[in-house]
């Protein structure tokens, strides 16, 4: 009797020990469960879907700070662009410098504003002069706040018996501003100086 006793005893302690690892084992696969579909959604939700020509393409969202560097390096040169490309066009003048005027701040305007008073345009559309720039490389640093920035471009000056070719360092900083159609990267250029512009070539028409 006593051994039936002990028989009893010891699959029940088995049965519990069974039942015990049991509930562990599912606890276990529950929570994994729960974070790989916390882990799922929250994948699903930094992409995006872009429907361009009828196809659907896929897209990755990401945050401002990783994409700090591309969107300056992007913004300094779109604003020399506009500011530097020119033809003796008053109307052509106008507008670029006017985009350009929304990418920076009273710095650019004043560098504007000189130009004007000293007859620069001016001159540009007496002497069907066209200038456009080639911005080599931008370089950023973001561990300071407004980012600093220095710009390596090269000019080409069209006149009409002549093709002047001349080197531009320009350097300021960017701080964070809206979104907008004028300023679709958010940044403002400020304190935009001149380090260098020199002639480096010319070659006759």
């Amino acid at each position: 009797m006593f051994t039936k006793l002990t028989t009893i005893d010891t699959a029940f302690r088995h049965v519990k020990t069974f039942t015990i690892v049991v509930v562990i084992a599912c606890c276990l696969i529950s929570v994994f469960a729960v974070y790989k579909s916390f882990s799922l959604v929250s994948g699903m939700q930094e992409k995006i879907y872009i429907l361009a020509n009828g196809k659907a393409l896929e897209a990755y969202a990401a945050g401002r700070k990783d994409n700090i560097p591309v969107e300056a390096r992007d913004h300094v040169k779109t604003f020399h662009q506009y500011f530097f490309t020119l033809d003796p066009d008053d109307k052509v003048i106008r507008e670029n410098v006017g985009k350009a005027m929304y990418l920076a701040d009273n710095s650019a305007k004043s560098v504007y504003d000189d130009l004007k008073e000293n007859g620069y345009y001016a001159g540009i559309m007496s002497g069907n002069i066209s200038q456009t720039i080639t911005v080599d490389s931008v370089q950023v640093d973001i561990n300071p706040y407004p980012y600093r920035f220095r710009c390596y471009a090269t000019q080409k000056i069209v006149r009409p018996t002549s093709i002047m070719t001349r080197n531009l360092i320009t350097e300021g900083s960017l701080r964070n501003v809206s979104r907008s159609d004028n300023n679709p990267h958010g940044l403002l250029i400020e304190r935009w100086s001149t380090i260098e512009n020199k002639d480096i070539g010319s070659e006759n028409r």
